[in-house]
């Protein structure tokens, strides 16, 4: 796999934890599980990133 499908793959992953801590907050779930989402989205989103530009 090429490393702009990878690194994209891993974006769209972490926008899909993104969009599950802003529904967790709309929820009214604790804190803690929306930050480890947001922990996790980032970390993904980054990474993701970080794969594409090695090309």
């Amino acid at each position: 796999m090429s490393p702009i499908v990878s690194g994209l793959l891993l974006m769209t992953f972490g926008a899909f934890l993104a969009g599950g801590a802003i529904s967790f907050r709309r929820q009214k779930i604790t804190v803690i599980a929306q930050l480890v989402l947001w922990v996790l989205a980032v970390a993904f989103f980054a990474y993701g990133f970080y794969v594409t530009t090695l090309d």
